[in-house]
């Protein structure tokens, strides 16, 4: 299968793993964040950190859509559920995430009417089929998903669905990893780059990771030797002092991104003030929120919506997995308390959680993967 069969060839995979070997100096730790949770399921899937030098290490950043939703904001959308007439439409990565006051499914055992959807024009559906509810699409994701929902608003004001609403809770990738980059203490030698996200916004926005804090980073498929390539390109840069935006994933992302999908996004939707995040706390200009010209469609001044802050639970460390801060096997809780089964964090829910990840694939510890190898 082309673009597939090709990225997943060993032989060419062991090459450029003596490549990396080849570029690595010796004594010295190097440290890359893949942004997105694709890559996470990819490298640990794949076995790839078993492919890498000992001094070369991948920690998880912010890139999981479902992981960065604050508590809060979850007991918002179940409190717009719980009122009379209205049905919820959600992705299935939504319906086990944990608020302050249980899940969607909590929720539904306590009578408020829930349903998976696979995109938001199924919402819309939803809407068509029953006048007589207010239908609310929740919205989640990054770029990547953000024009399917404009497109989807713009449908509904076309239609005259006057039922359909949706509680938006996009955000946007640069701001999060420019905090990361100004969390203290964090040492990062570079970045993979989002595939997901890059094919709509392009590489140019990444420019200022090279330029403000003079650190490399390679966008990236998500077949194994895209992450692997990734991480030779970003040695390569360290090794001849360069910090530069490098393009692996030229086959899907163009350099610009995709104007007509940015044209949607800002048609129906403008950057809110601010917004929190799951472990980065209140980021600016961080989230999209409906235009005023589309007002009649957002939930948000539909309902009357809590507006609920709830801390994590003490023994969740998603934030610090989030942060790259801690691996999931770190946290005190990671398969033990929290599983897929009985999930604690976001990260343990999602199908592009770090934490889930690291359980579905048995990375329990490094050394452990590392004795199951030798046997």
């Amino acid at each position: 299968m082309r673009f597939v069969d090709e990225y997943r060839d060993a032989g060419m995979a062991r090459a450029l793993a003596a490549r990396i070997a080849g570029l690595c100096e010796p004594g010295r730790a190097y440290k890359f964040m893949e942004v997105c949770g694709g890559h996470t399921h990819t490298i640990y899937k794949h076995g790839l950190e078993d492919y890498l030098p000992e001094g070369i290490s991948l920690v998880h950043g912010p890139g999981c859509p479902v992981c960065v939703i604050p508590m809060g904001r979850v007991d918002d959308a179940i409190a717009i559920a719980a009122q009379p007439g209205v049905i919820m439409a959600t992705f299935g990565d939504m319906m086990r995430v944990p608020g302050g006051n249980g899940s969607f499914l909590d929720a539904m055992a306590r009578g408020a009417d829930v349903r998976m959807v696979y995109s938001p024009l199924d919402a819309l559906k939803i809407a068509r089929d029953n006048p007589d509810k207010r239908v609310v699409f929740l919205a989640i994701g990054f770029e990547t998903t953000a024009p399917s929902t404009a497109m989807t608003i713009m449908r509904a004001a076309s239609e005259g669905i006057a039922n359909f609403s949706v509680f938006c809770n996009h955000v946007t990738i640069i701001p999060a990893i420019k905090a990361i980059l100004d969390s203290p203490g964090l040492r990062l030698d570079g970045f993979i780059g989002p595939g997901h996200v890059s094919t709509v916004i392009g590489c140019r926005p990444y420019e200022f990771i090279p330029g403000e804090y003079g650190k490399p980073i390679v966008v990236a498929g998500f077949e194994p030797l895209d992450v692997l390539q990734a991480v030779h390109r970003n040695l390569l840069q360290l090794a001849e002092g360069r910090a530069e935006v490098e393009n692996e994933y030229g086959r899907v992302v163009p350099w610009n991104g995709n104007p007509k999908a940015l044209a949607v996004i800002n048609e129906v939707m403008e950057l809110r003030p601010h917004f929190e995040w799951r472990g980065l706390g209140f980021i600016s200009d961080s989230a999209l929120c409906l235009r005023e010209r589309y007002a009649e469609f957002d939930a948000e001044r539909i309902f009357q919506v809590p507006g609920a802050r709830v801390a994590d639970p003490k023994a969740c460390q998603c934030g610090e997995v989030l942060k790259g801060v801690l691996k999931p096997w770190e946290c005190k809780v990671f398969g033990t308390a929290c599983t897929p089964e009985t999930p604690i964090g976001t990260c343990m829910v999602s199908s592009e959680g770090a934490c889930a990840a690291y359980y579905n694939f048995g990375r329990f510890s490094r050394d452990r993967v590392k004795e199951a190898t030798r046997t």
